[in-house]
Formats: structure tokens, sequence, C-alpha cells
């Protein structure tokens, strides 16, 4: 190929071998030379840099290693102190919208054990209930994932181990349960059936824990009447690989079902394990309480990066008030897919409910 010339638009200059002294010094002076701020020489400062000073490199190590540090002793605040040895009890107030006066309503919520070492063998469970027990709570709730089955799991708990320790929970009003997804992934019979009832349905059964799914209850304290509604799990079916996370999942959920069982105009309260059925709850039911999402399990200045929820941050943890309804969504007790908690302790919920 011709080099270009003239014709070609190009001037051709005159090729001339470069001496290496003549490169030394244009690359000299092409170099950028190390700026120095006051009192360090002959070089003027940067202009408006003038009062940085230069970190010097063994403040630089030091600097590095107490972050190192820090970010270890985090870690194993956050896999050895938190999730295992810190028990919070959370104490709501709510005033849901028309609550009828002179029914004043103690609950305590109970989410997310996943019974299984090594932050939840059934010692602990069995410490959570007494510790419930003496809250004196009118009525507790399950709210599902008793199960624990994630990949650092180091002692298997039994169903019929951790139903016999929630079965000594006692409240005068009793204690009612719903399921989570993880109870429904727990059963390999139950997913290949596509039905249940699940192993720890009939756990917490044979405890004389009722279960509902899709169904409702209605009770009265001091002659005022309202009504529990438990719903069916939202995630209880695996469907295999799909687009999204979300539609990888089949519910056995039915909200429309559950409330058409009412049959008057007592105030509801609906038991959902996950909270992302809230924007369809209707405004005829006072409060929704859920767990699942562990608060994300790391949760720093009111922000968890990981939510297991379509709706992020949005129903993450705490008393979200939406268009007048109420949801309570618990941080839980235990923990899945890592036995880590950072800024979340496990929790018993104490929600009162009064006009």
């Amino acid at each position: 190929m011709a080099r270009p010339g003239p014709a070609d638009g190009h001037t051709q200059l005159p090729c001339r071998r470069p001496n290496f002294s003549t490169l030394c010094r244009h690359t000299e002076a092409l170099r950028p030379h190390p700026a120095k701020f006051p009192g360090d020489g002959e070089h003027a400062a940067i202009p408006g840099y003038s009062h940085v000073r230069r970190i010097s490199r063994r403040r630089f190590l030091q600097t590095l290693g107490l972050s190192s540090a820090g970010v270890v002793g985090l870690s194993g605040y956050g896999l050895a102190v938190e999730p295992v040895r810190r028990l919070e009890v959370t104490r709501y107030r709510v005033s849901p919208t028309h609550w009828p006066r002179g029914l004043a309503l103690s609950i305590a919520v109970i989410a997310d054990v996943h019974a299984g070492g090594p932050a939840m063998p059934v010692e602990r469970i069995r410490g959570i209930v007494a510790q419930t027990n003496a809250l004196n709570p009118d009525v507790i709730v399950l709210l599902g994932d008793f199960a624990a089955n994630h990949r650092f799991k180091t002692r298997s708990v039994g169903a019929d181990e951790w139903a016999q320790a929630m079965g000594e929970l006692s409240a005068p009003l009793g204690v009612h349960a719903i399921l989570g997804n993880h109870d429904w992934w727990d059963d390999l019979a139950a997913q290949r059936a596509r039905r249940g009832p699940v192993v720890g349905r009939r756990a917490l059964e044979r405890q004389g824990v009722p279960v509902y799914e899709n169904d409702v209850v209605r009770l009265s304290h001091n002659d005022r009447p309202f009504w529990l509604a438990g719903l069916g799990d939202q995630l209880a079916f695996f469907n295999g690989r799909r687009k999204t996370a979300w539609s990888s999942f089949a519910g056995v959920h039915d909200l429309d079902g559950t409330l058409a069982k009412i049959t008057d105009d007592a105030p509801v309260i609906l038991l959902a394990h996950e909270p992302d059925i809230f924007p369809h709850v209707p405004a005829r039911v006072a409060l929704t309480l859920s767990g699942h999402t562990h608060g994300g399990q790391i949760r720093l200045l009111g922000y968890s990066p990981l939510v297991p929820s379509r709706y992020g941050n949005r129903y993450a943890y705490g008393h979200i008030i939406e268009h007048g309804r109420h949801l309570i969504v618990s941080g839980g007790l235990g923990c899945s897919i890592l036995p880590v908690r950072i800024g979340v302790p496990p929790e018993i919920v104490m929600v009162d409910v009064a006009a």
C-alpha cells in the first residue's frame, strides 16, 4: 500500500530517526511533576487545594488496618452476636380507622422462627416461648416460616420438636398460625403433589394450634367481636425457571375468598406471611400482620440493601400506613440464606390495638 501523499489530502513529512536524548528530554518535559503543598519546598501548591495535606504512608496503613478490623468485627457481630444472643421486644400502638371503642387488644407476634442451629436451636425456641407468655398478650399469632433449610444450618430441628415447643404458648384468646414459604418448600412431597397439608401444619395441629389457610375465625374480647383472617402463602410452590424471580413461584393464597367468609361488620386482622399482598388489601381490613422479610437481615440507618420483596424497602420492616390502612412487618427471629443479622435483631412483636 502506498503511503499517503499530497493527492490524498495529507502533507508528507520527511522521515527522520529520533535521537534518544531528544526523546528523553521531551518525555521529561511531558511528565507531570508532583505538586508540593505549602512548606514542602520548591514547587507551588495546586490552586484551590492549598488546605489539603498529604497523608503519610504510615497513616494510610493505619487507616486501612482499622477499616479492615472494623469490617471483621462487624462480620463477627453479625454472625455470632446479634442473631444468636440478642432478643428484643418491639412494641407498636395502632389505632385503625373505625376500630370500635372498648376493644383494646394486645397481640403477640412471632414470625420466621427458622428452627435449627446455629441461631435457633430448640432450647432457644423454648426460651422465646416462655418470654412471650410472660408478656401476657390477649392473643398470640404465628406468621409462618417455622422451618429452616439454608445451607449453613449446623443442626436440624424436626417439625415435631419445634412444634412441641411452640405448643407451650398460651394466651386467653388462643394461639393462631399461618404458614410461610419455607414451610412449603421444606416439604418435598407437597411440592411434588402441588398440595398440602404440609408437615409443619400437621405438627402444629397435633399440638392443638390451629393453622389457617384462606380461612377465618371470629373471636371476642370484652364482649367485642373481631375476626382473624389467615391467608395462604403467596410463594408456596416452585414453578421452575421463569423470566423473573417472582414468576418462579405460585401461591395458594386467595384474599377475596378469605374475606368472603367474614359474615358481619366486626373489625378484621389479616395474617399474611409475605407483606407483598398489602397493596391489594381493602380498607375493610383494620390491620395486616406480616413477616418474611427479616427486615433484610442487614439494616442500617433505616435501609436494608436486600429485601425479599418485589417492593424493596417499601415493606421491609416496621409499621407502614398507606391510605389509612395499617401494616406491621416483623423482623422475625431466625435467619434465611445466611446466618447473619446486623441492625435488625431477633424480636417478639407486641401490638396494642385500640380506638
